[in-house]
This record gives C-alpha cells, sequence and structure tokens, in this order.
C-alpha cells in the first residue's frame, strides 16, 4: 500500500489523484489531521486514517501496511519543523513502511540561507540514520510562492520585494505527477533525487517584464531594503520569525541556491514542465 501524508493539502492532494491514475484505490491511504477533509477520497476507495504529526500514536495506526510512505513537509520552521519530521519518521520505523518518500527541496544544505532548506537537510539526516530505503524529493521552489509574491502586484502594478536572483519557479501539479510516478516505481532513487524543476529561472526583473506581456499593462519592480521590508511585514501582522523566515528566501536566491534546473522532471512525467507564464496566467485569469 502507498500512504500519502498531507493528502488534503496542494502537494498530497494533487499526489493522490495522480496515483489514482496509476493503480486501484484500494492501494491508497491516506494519514490526515481531519479525515472529514478527506471524505470524497474514501468514498472512491481510498483507505483514510486520521494520523497527527504531533500524535506518535496515531501516526503508527495511519502508517499501517505502508510499502511506500510519502512524507509530506510540515507548514512550520526551525525546531518545531524537524521535531515533527522526526516524530514521523519514528513512527515509520515503527511501523515497518519500506520505504520513505520525504518532499524536500532543491538547495536543502546545512549552510543554507534559507531557514527552510536547513530543515530540509537536517531531515535527509534523520532519513539516512533509519536504515530504511529513502528518497528526498528535491522539488524545485514552489511557484505559488512566488504568486503570492505577486499578489499585490495585480493591484499597485508595482513588484515591491527585496533584491533576488534566479529561481527555478516549479508548479505543484508537476511536482505532484512526479511524485505518483516514483511512488509507483516508474524510476527509482537512493537518497537524494537531482533538482526536480521547471525547466529555466526566473528573478522578479524578469517577471515582471513577463507579467507586463501578459497583462498588457506596465508592471514595474521595484527594490525594497531589507530592513524595510521586514518591517513592513511585521506592520502587516507576520510575527518575528515568519518575517525573517521570508526575508532567508530573498538571501538564499540572491546567494544563487535555486538556480539550478535539471531535466529529471520532465522526464519524470514525460513532457516540459509548466513554465512560470502559464502559471501566472492561470492565476491571474481567476
Amino acid at each position: 500500500m502507498i500512504i500519502v501524508t498531507g493528502a488534503t493539502g496542494k502537494l498530497g492532494r494533487r499526489t493522490v489523484e495522480h496515483l489514482l491514475e496509476r493503480v486501484p484505490a484500494d492501494r491508497v491511504g491516506v494519514s490526515v489531521r481531519d479525515p472529514r477533509k478527506a471524505k470524497d477520497l474514501a468514498d472512491r476507495g481510498v483507505r483514510v486514517r486520521q494520523g497527527s504529526f504531533d500524535d506518535p500514536a496515531s501516526l503508527a495506526h495511519s502508517f499501517e501496511g505502508a510499502e511506500h510512505l510519502l512524507l509530506v513537509s510540515l507548514d512550520r520552521a526551525g525546531q518545531e519543523c524537524v521535531d515533527g519530521h522526526r516524530t514521523a519518521i519514528d513512527a515509520a520505523v515503527r511501523a515497518g513502511v519500506g520505504r520513505i518518500l520525504y518532499t524536500s527541496q532543491m538547495g536543502a544544505a546545512h549552510d543554507s540561507r534559507f531557514q527552510a532548506c536547513r530543515d530540509h537537510a537536517r531531515t535527509e539526516d534523520l532519513l539516512r540514520a533509519t536504515g530504511l530505503p529513502w528518497t528526498a524529493l528535491r522539488n524545485g521552489f514552489y511557484a505559488s510562492s512566488a504568486l503570492q509574491f505577486l499578489e499585490p502586484a495585480r493591484h499597485t502594478g508595482d513588484i515591491a520585494l527585496p533584491a533576488d536572483g534566479p529561481v527555478a519557479w516549479t508548479g505543484h501539479d508537476d511536482l505532484a505527477e512526479a511524485t505518483a510516478a516514483i511512488l509507483t516505481g516508474a524510476a527509482r532513487f537512493e537518497g537524494p533525487t537531482p533538482p526536480l524543476t521547471a525547466s529555466a529561472t526566473l528573478d522578479f526583473d524578469a517577471v515582471a517584464d513577463l507579467a507586463s506581456r501578459t497583462t498588457g499593462r506596465p508592471v514595474t519592480r521595484t527594490v525594497v531594503p531589507d530592513d524595510a521590508f521586514r518591517e513592513q511585514t511585521l506592520a502587516h501582522g507576520a510575527p518575528a520569525p515568519i518575517a525573517d523566515l521570508i526575508l532567508s528566501i530573498f538571501s538564499a536566491a540572491r546567494n544563487g541556491e535555486f538556480t539550478t534546473v535539471d531535466p529529471a522532471l520532465a522526464k519524470l512525467i514525460g513532457r516540459e514542465p509548466a513554465t512560470f507564464r502559464t502559471q501566472l496566467e492561470r492565476a491571474w485569469a481567476q
């Protein structure tokens, strides 16, 4: 059986849908905080069990019988994130899971300027220490993050963000399809995968030009000093750790941590990944 955590989230849900195109529903299970949100999956024959990264006993039950476990990384940061991953990995070992796949990120490294990439590196260390077969999906930076950063520009016509660098902005749909392919044996990776990225990188100067051509109206790019951006983020109600986390994305991009592009994702899904322009057009058409 293939078990997916976080199956009501953006990546987990899409992965389950792609799995159901490849294998019978009774070979798929999900571990979710709130089973009510996965009722439609249960109605289609998917095994739905409650599982929380804060409750090891619930994970042991939801991971039962897993030949392959997709561990979708938590939306947390720092020690809290790594501790949650440790709880899930320990539960997987106790449940006798055959292989763990983990949604890591391109640029995962202990010395990354981006907090999440440091958390991913520490989680990969935990996986390495289990002795189980494991795969770290080195996903490209999610394009949805860039679209969130761009949301104010839809109204102001100005992308006002800190200095950045080129990023391989990559779509959830393509990554979910690739994940399903790996889970069902279309490809096998031991340890970290190659970077699973879109075919091109863009900085926000290039994104501004792209947005101008997409909308037919001028979109400018203003560089906001880091300190000023942090103060703006705090003024909008974000806690200081979140403001620092967001700022670290730009620091890492300036450091060239997200510039790699690799053909691995295209090979897994059998086509070129969606371009950022396609994703921008789709998002801004709504």
